[in-house]
């Protein structure tokens, strides 16, 4: 933001902030003792002077608030809803985004939308007003470091807090068909390009996880593959791609989620592997991560008990400071992923997870479940020297490195009148819509029905997703298609199996879409309710005599419920670009160059059905 533009907008915005901090919890600073010398980072050197100044200005209470990265509720931060008032209320006792802020001093804050309705993400302009009231808040506070503003934008159709009009990426797993390490920056540099215009410092991405595990339920298209080479290439190239957008990037999850069967926000998972597995399928990307300068790396909520018997990885010192800290040699910060999910819940208490993520080398912890719980418990800690100066003053001193090195002390503000011609400009659209268009994989065409000619045709559209069947109908229609949508959702009853094969008799074409049609009820073993549903539909589909194409629009495991099907894609995801470029392909406008970037398995796992980098052209 321009200076004479930041001088208004803060006098603007000082009689909302002196309100805002009005009863404020007293911030007086206490006796510190001598910060000690944490490890140096790629700009200690050059920084010492004010990092050191900057620790003698604080008290414990305020290094003590530098470890929390916190949501707030609400998208105005002096102003919000009587409904984002409520939820603060019930988080922290106090009104507005500002308040949090002053109350606690944290090191960031995360922005969500739906999470605890705290509704922070709206169009461009307001996104940035929000972040510019945050820091102000902070700046207000002696001595005045600005805050770490934080969001989990992985890109794609999963984990993605911003939609439109914000240019949506295809995601990892289709980077990781598409193979270009240069696509994979681009899509990066995009994403954080954006962010930074709305006052989003750091991106929670790359997810640098290696999904081997067909069945993760919690991984998946987020990973770029099940290739620990491709996953290191394109997950290093994300974070250049970030770091020249703009903003930071973590790495995550740390040591790796992509052989689990569980969902750590719903319980713990186990990784079996031992050191070998470990070092050869699961650390490669991480140490690409760090030769690339990657800022910040999120741990996981797992156990290995090949390095820590269980203890989840998040509390683990053999794992944060013996592993990462120590065989890699990483330097710079490391973040909890969210302390109120349940692989960190069912293990520690609320006043006992945040201070064993500390004892065990973590620097920041990510929204705790109850903040005043975990914050007065890290203060006890410290007060009692559970957790010693030293070690405070090591993650503190990080994480002021980590701001100054991002130029956080000297721009803090945006311009927020300008955010709105960054996020989705036209040539960012442009170029996430030809990124896409290189990772649709074509994975079977036994019958040669593809590509397709343009002209009439009576097309019915089936399968899951309302948007994603609604969309795909249009681009059809758009060819010479007359078309009819019969969207029968993630779980198609058998009525909306019969009325598909009715349907699909009087048709010329069927394109049937699935969403996780090869999910696998861990518990059991065996097909969810929903996957064997779809493979109903799908299978029902075949047998009209039709000739049918079935699009994976998630994960690329599907074809394994159904490998009789002679026509097969995958799209790795379902944003609007992917579905336009699936039906580019499915026409031959542009050739299917993607390949798969896992191997899929026989749907009983006892065999390989495609292998790694398989994928058909035309």
């Amino acid at each position: 933001m321009p200076a004479a533009r930041t001088r208004r907008w803060l006098v603007a915005s000082a009689l909302c902030l002196a309100v805002a901090v009005s009863g404020s919890p007293d911030l007086t600073p206490l006796a510190t003792g001598a910060p000690a010398d944490g490890p140096a980072r790629h700009g200690a050197g050059r920084y010492d002077d004010q990092v050191g100044a900057l620790l003698r200005q604080m008290s414990v209470r305020q290094k003590v608030g530098q470890l929390f990265v916190i949501e707030v509720a609400g998208r105005d931060a002096f102003r919000p809803s009587d409904a984002a008032k409520a939820v603060n209320q019930r988080l922290y006792g106090v009104d507005t985004p500002a308040q949090v802020v002053a109350k606690y001093q944290p090191g960031g804050v995360i922005y969500y939308t739906a999470r605890n309705t705290d509704d922070n993400i709206g169009d461009p302009a307001q996104v940035a007003t929000l972040s510019n009231g945050l820091q102000l808040a902070a700046s207000a506070l002696s001595p005045g470091i600005p805050l770490q503003i934080s969001v989990d934008q992985e890109g794609g159709s999963l984990v993605a807090r911003f939609g439109a009009p914000a240019t949506q990426t295809p995601g990892n797993m289709a980077l990781g068909a598409g193979r270009s390490a240069a696509d994979a920056r681009r899509s990066a540099k995009i994403i954080g390009a954006e962010l930074a215009a709305v006052g989003v410092t750091q991106d929670y991405a790359p997810v640098s996880d290696v999904n081997i595990n067909p069945s993760n339920p919690v991984i998946g298209i987020r990973s770029i593959g099940g290739d620990p080479g491709l996953v290191s290439t394109l997950a290093a190239a994300q974070v250049k791609g970030f770091h020249v957008g703009g903003v930071s990037a973590v790495a995550k999850h740390f040591p790796g989620h992509g052989d689990t069967g569980v969902d750590s926000h719903f319980g713990l998972p186990e990784v079996t592997h031992s050191l070998a597995q470990l070092h050869a399928i699961d650390l490669p990307p991480f140490e690409a991560d760090i030769a690339a300068g990657v800022d910040t790396i999120m741990t996981a909520h797992v156990v290995l008990p090949a390095i820590d018997p269980g203890v989840p990885a998040t509390m683990s010192h053999a794992v944060l400071t013996g592993l990462l800290r120590g065989e890699l040699g990483f330097d710079g910060l490391i973040v909890t992923d969210a302390l109120d999910m349940a692989g960190a819940t069912s293990t520690y208490p609320p006043d006992v997870a945040p201070v064993k993520a500390v004892l065990a080398g973590a620097d920041q912890l990510l929204v705790p479940p109850q903040m005043d719980t975990a914050y007065a418990a890290v203060l006890d800690a410290v007060r009692s020297g559970v957790i010693s100066r030293q070690r405070l003053d090591r993650s503190v001193r990080r994480i002021l490195l980590h701001k100054l090195e991002r130029g956080l002390f000297d721009d803090r503000f945006v311009d927020a009148a300008a955010a709105p011609q960054v996020m989705g400009a036209p040539q960012h659209l442009a170029t996430a819509q030809a990124i896409t268009d290189r990772t649709t994989t074509l994975l079977k065409n036994d019958d040669g029905l593809l590509p397709l000619a343009t002209g009439p045709r009576d097309v019915l559209v089936a399968g899951w997703g309302a948007t994603t069947t609604q969309t795909l109908a249009a681009a059809l229609a758009a060819r010479g298609a007359t078309t009819q949508v019969l969207e029968s959702g993630t779980t198609p009853s058998p009525v909306a199996v019969d009325a598909a094969v009715a349907a699909a008799e009087d048709a010329d074409l069927v394109v049937v879409t699935t969403n996780n049609a090869y999910a696998v009820n861990a518990a059991t073993g065996q097909p969810t309710t929903a996957a064997a549903a779809q493979t109903q539909l799908v299978r029902a589909l075949l047998a009209t005599g039709t000739p049918v194409v079935v699009s994976a629009m998630r994960n690329p495991y599907d074809v394994a419920s159904f490998p009789a099907a002679p026509t097969v894609l995958d799209t790795y995801g379902y944003t609007a670009d992917q579905v336009e470029a699936l039906v580019r392909v499915l026409f031959g406008e542009v050739d299917p160059t993607g390949r798969l970037p896992v191997s899929i398995p026989t749907a009983n796992g006892t065999g390989e059905l495609f292998e790694l980098g398989h994928g058909l052209g035309y």
